[in-house]
């Protein structure tokens, strides 16, 4: 009845941390298994989008300490999160195994069409979180008019766009009607 994701900081670029953190992990959560296991990003936050570095050697490292809990039954499917094509590309040419879901930024503004498609070809199931971009396309003007013709909330519109792209949506609602709502996209 409930799916289990959590990641590794994105901050730990060696097998012993990754592995440290798959424990407590487990531990904070009670749980023998989670379902899913991500890398939360290629680079450790203070160096997204201030840095070349990707730091292919770091995410190897953290990758086998996945890969070992993987095996152990401690996690049944691992994958990434904002990892890039050349990320991916790292893990699928020097890891045993390869990235099952890629979790991405994806809305009507973001919607990165050439990594999505890479993903697809690789059989690597991509997540799309954040689809009313951190609820600033909420007040665009353009998607409330659609959104009206649609007699939908600008929240059903984008949740449905990035389902017709064919990914898993991740909203975030803590509301209960804003969760049920988020779930009506039939239209």
């Amino acid at each position: 009845d409930v799916y289990v994701t959590t990641k590794v900081r994105a901050e730990y670029k060696n097998e012993k941390e990754a592995a440290d953190s798959i424990e407590a992990s487990l531990q904070r959560l009670g749980l023998d298994y989670v379902d899913l296991l991500l890398i939360h990003s290629p680079q450790p936050w203070k160096y997204v989008n201030q840095s070349d570095n990707r730091f292919k050697e770091g995410n190897l490292a953290a990758w086998a300490a996945m890969e070992k809990a993987y095996k152990a039954g401690k996690v049944k499917a691992i994958g990434v999160s904002n990892f890039e094509i050349e990320d991916i590309e790292n893990l699928i040419t020097h890891a045993e195994i390869a990235p099952m879901v890629n979790q991405l930024l994806v809305h009507v503004s973001q919607t990165p069409i050439d990594l999505i498609d890479y993903c697809k070809r690789h059989q690597i199931l991509v997540e799309g979180y954040s689809p009313m971009g951190h609820g600033r396309i909420l007040a665009n003007a353009v998607l409330q008019e659609l959104a009206k013709k649609y007699k939908v909330s600008v929240a059903q519109l984008c949740i449905r766009y990035v389902w017709q792209l064919g990914l898993v949506v991740l909203p975030k609602a803590e509301n209960p009607s804003h969760i049920e709502e988020n779930g009506r996209i039939d239209f």
